[in-house]
């Protein structure tokens, strides 16, 4: 499904690389040999995987708005790419809440920007846009979402992404008919993993607890979301952007997701997280009143991504909790970082573990 040995050499740009997905996805590139550019606004969280993952030496890392088309630019003429994966983001629903704006002008016109970019350019074979599950009109169904369902998320950011979604839509029709560059989305669920320290995210917040030896708060037990390891769609993004510059004819847009076995709710992931971490590790249902609207029931159907690809999950929702308290643990005594990556990383496409 995925060959990493193809991106040894190729040139790939990514927007949003310091984030959580972006800095996963660096060492998952810069280990294969790839020639590694990424611009995003300095680390979001203090820490942060990305200064964990030691990265410096292994890619070249701009620091800069992706709302600022100048710099955007400079650094793009400056890489070349071959390959663009759009990560860049506000991601955070209830930041979205907060600061609308900033999310509407980071998530809508930092699409557009860097789709500007590869539009003056003649480098790019193969762009991917990364956006969310949370793109479609959520009618809180029982059934998966297909690529073909209105796109009308609620809330600002998931409205943003979707708007991300049209905006890409548009130029790949307006600008990329011929064929000369391939464009894709790729819309995926919620991910976990080591390495995240974002705050209103329930794993992180687990984390948070169990460091202190207190109960985790669950303001939302029965809400519903398609968890997956954050190695997942990242394995999806780079096998479609493979894909894509090899035969232009597989850019389209896709939804990357766990199967339905891994669609649970937030008890049953918090109370999975207390099981795998051990130590005595305890939650209790705090459920808000009058907290900002979040989806109750949301999951994808991936059958064009299984049908166009081949393409399987390799974790189910246990591995990739156990995965996730392996790296936090070995974080937390100090351990060697991008040791563990690396391990879990080949664990994941090799498809044994080491």
């Amino acid at each position: 499904m995925l060959d990493l040995k193809f991106y040894k050499g190729k040139r790939v740009f990514i927007t949003g690389h310091t984030g959580f997905k972006g800095a996963w996805l660096c060492r998952m590139l810069a280990d294969a040999g790839a020639v590694v550019t990424g611009y995003a606004l300095e680390p979001p969280t203090q820490p942060n995987l990305f200064s964990l993952a030691r990265l410096a030496g292994k890619m070249t890392s701009v620091i800069g708005d992706v709302r600022d088309f100048a710099a955007l630019k400079a650094a793009f003429d400056a890489a070349k790419p071959e390959i663009v994966l759009h990560l860049a983001a506000q991601p955070i629903v209830r930041t979205s809440y907060e600061q609308p704006a900033y999310t509407y002008e980071t998530n809508v016109m930092g699409t557009v920007n860097i789709l500007e970019c590869v539009r003056q350019s003649t480098c790019v074979k193969s762009f991917l846009n990364v956006t969310t599950d949370k793109v479609y009109e959520n009618k809180e169904w029982a059934w998966g979402y297909r690529e073909n369902e209105p796109l009308d998320g609620y809330d600002p950011y998931s409205n943003s992404k979707s708007c991300s979604e049209l905006v890409t839509h548009s130029y790949a029709s307006s600008f990329f008919a011929d064929g000369h560059t391939a464009i894709s989305t790729a819309r995926a669920g919620n991910v976990i993993g080591g390495g995240d320290f974002a705050r209103d995210r329930i794993i992180p917040d687990c984390v948070r607890a169990a460091q202190v030896a207190k109960p985790i708060i669950v303001r939302n037990r029965r809400s519903t979301r398609p968890y997956q390891h954050v190695l997942e769609p990242l394995a999806a993004y780079l096998m479609i952007a493979q894909r894509q510059y090899e035969d232009g004819s597989y850019a389209g847009w896709y939804n990357v997701g766990p199967d339905e076995c891994d669609c649970i709710t937030t008890g049953a992931l918090v109370a999975l997280f207390c099981e795998k971490w051990g130590s005595g590790a305890s939650w209790e249902d705090c459920s808000e009143k009058n907290a900002p609207h979040e989806a109750n029931f949301l999951k994808l159907d991936c059958s064009k991504l299984k049908s166009a690809f081949g393409w399987q999950p390799r974790w189910h929702i246990g591995e990739a909790v156990a995965m996730t308290c392996d790296w936090t643990k070995v974080y937390l005594s100090g351990g060697d970082i991008p040791a563990v990556m690396r391990r879990q990383i080949l664990e994941y496409v090799e498809g044994y573990k080491l």
